[in-house]
């Protein structure tokens, strides 16, 4: 069963249900896109980025043009094939899917095949997302959970258009701190914590 997703269609990859799950993606990704956006305007810097931006000091980055980084902790690499076969490059570190929840080594090239309901969507090490409720509209895009690589070691402050939110590693637990209440913080591919007085906390494995 998907991570994120939690449906029950009998036919997950017909046209409409394909088009509902990539759409609940997007809601869910856009308070994140939302500050790319603002981003983009205020200081020049892409949405979609080149690996090489994100990554200067690996060689292997240089020639990519077939995955691309979207903001600074999410990588993405689109699935071009009939057949759903994609190879792509992970640069050093545990990499976790965004969609299924399970950790994959990098410093390597890997090779997947996808189907029409799946594309590879991977979390930096480190990394942290915002996302907001997969029904939600872009216009009301109110950050529900806070999606958090176990791999986090330097505090992290994560600046929405709701709020802004400071997450760290303390001892065996990451810490969030932000809004009072109505947000979550989600380990990838791990247990989640409600914030309760504005902090919520999980432990690491």
């Amino acid at each position: 069963m998907p991570w994120l997703f939690d449906d029950d269609e009998s036919d997950p990859q017909s046209a409409v249900n394909v088009l509902r799950r990539f759409t609940k993606l997007k809601a869910q990704l856009m308070p994140t896109l939302l500050q790319l956006g603002v981003e983009a305007s205020e200081r020049g810097t892409p949405t979609m980025r080149p690996m090489l931006l994100e990554f200067p000091d690996d060689a292997a980055v240089e020639y990519l043009d077939r995955q691309y980084m979207l903001g600074a902790d999410l990588l993405v690499a689109p699935v071009f094939s009939s057949r759903g076969d994609v190879s792509f490059y992970l640069p050093e570190g545990r990499w976790v899917s965004v969609l299924t929840g399970e950790p994959i080594e990098g410093g390597r090239s890997v090779r997947q095949t996808h189907d029409y309901t799946s594309v590879p969507l991977y979390l930096r090490p480190g990394g942290v997302v915002a996302l907001a409720n997969e029904s939600s509209r872009p216009e009301n895009a109110v950050t529900t959970s806070l999606l958090v690589h176990p791999d986090l070691t330097a505090p992290r402050t994560v600046t929405v258009a709701d709020g802004e939110f400071r997450v760290e590693r303390v001892g065996d637990e990451i810490v969030a701190t932000g809004p009072d209440t109505g947000w979550t913080l989600q380990l990838a591919g791990g247990s989640t914590a409600d914030a309760v007085g504005g902090v919520a906390r999980v432990r690491v494995a």
